[in-house]
């Protein structure tokens, strides 16, 4: 006959064991958690940092491509604007390139083309007058014996700096110059440059607003011009009848200078652009970098009203 033994309680101490237990288990749980969200986000860091390396690499492999196509076609046969696209790692790299010459030069244009660049951009045509004079005084050191008549216009405006009266370094300087509205300027960026070194410009690469900008020029002289210039040669006689009155700031004179816009589109849809700008050198320095600008439009080209097609400025 089988008898039933009873069991025998469980003791106070078993019973802290087994809570004993369970905290551990549940802390165990909670760093479990936490270091899967820290190996996640550093997988994720990781991805970050390793998609900037390509990009970097790619604009590097970009900007030693586009410099050895422009010197290998020598001084003479050297292309104004061109453009490529290869394929580097998981990413399409396109980069396209044209001449510096292709902007009007904040330290070397005439008075005449950088009024007329703001008034092509929706100035009213005697403000553009005063903007480029205010840009011509930034840029001008102060004669000898002479008033300080540009630096007392800035002390009269209440503003705590002085024009530089010395080139422009860069052109976001641009938004310093006394009185100069702040979305003409973002309007101009696009269309200038401190880098070319000349005083006119290429108007077989120069954009729309820039042909505009030229001294003499007529809407309909425009339209015809932009028709006719892809057919063009690169010979001054030609871009002169082609210009007619407009012919007398512009020029084909060789630049060095030159800005190339790197696109690198990710597999898995991201995408940068960079723009820098570079300096052609020898065999042993085949390029200097000038400006190097993260992050950029891939579009350079981007509709802008001109005169008349909107309120002025």
């Amino acid at each position: 006959m089988k008898r039933n033994v009873p069991l025998p309680a469980a003791t106070s101490e078993q019973g802290f064991v087994i809570v004993a237990v369970l905290w551990i288990v549940a802390a165990l749980s909670a760093l479990a958690t936490i270091f899967a969200l820290y190996l996640s986000n550093s997988v994720h860091a990781l991805a970050i940092s390793d998609a900037g390396l390509q990009a970097e690499a790619a604009v590097s492999a970009s900007l030693e491509l586009a410099a050895y196509q422009l010197s290998l076609a020598g001084d003479n046969a050297r292309p104004l604007q061109g453009s490529f696209h290869y394929r580097l790692g998981k990413a399409d790299v396109r980069v396209s390139f044209v001449s510096e010459s292709a902007r009007i030069d904040l330290n070397r244009a005439p008075k005449d083309l950088l009024a007329n660049l703001f008034a092509t951009l929706g100035a009213n045509p005697e403000d553009a007058g005063g903007y480029a004079d205010r840009i011509i005084g930034w840029r001008t050191a102060p004669k000898a014996g002479a008033d300080e008549d540009e630096l007392s216009l800035y002390r009269a405006a209440g503003l705590n700096y002085s024009p530089r009266q010395a080139p422009f370094a860069h052109v976001n300087e641009l938004a310093l110059v006394l009185g100069l509205p702040p979305p003409l300027v973002d309007r101009a960026l696009p269309f200038v440059t401190v880098l070319s070194g000349l005083p006119k410009i290429n108007a077989l690469v120069a954009p729309p607003e820039v042909i505009a900008a030229l001294p003499g020029m007529t809407p309909s002289g425009l339209n015809e011009f932009l028709r006719e210039r892809p057919a063009l040669p690169r010979e001054m006689a030609a871009v002169a009848t082609a210009l007619g009155p407009a012919q007398a700031n512009a020029t084909l004179d060789k630049s060095d200078v030159f800005r190339v816009l790197t696109t690198v589109k990710f597999d898995n849809g991201r995408q940068t652009s960079s723009e820098v700008v570079i300096r052609l050198g020898g065999e042993q320095d085949p390029y200097r970098v000038l400006s190097w600008q993260e992050e950029v439009e891939a579009a350079t080209g981007r509709p802008r009203k001109l005169a008349g097609d909107g309120d002025d400025l």
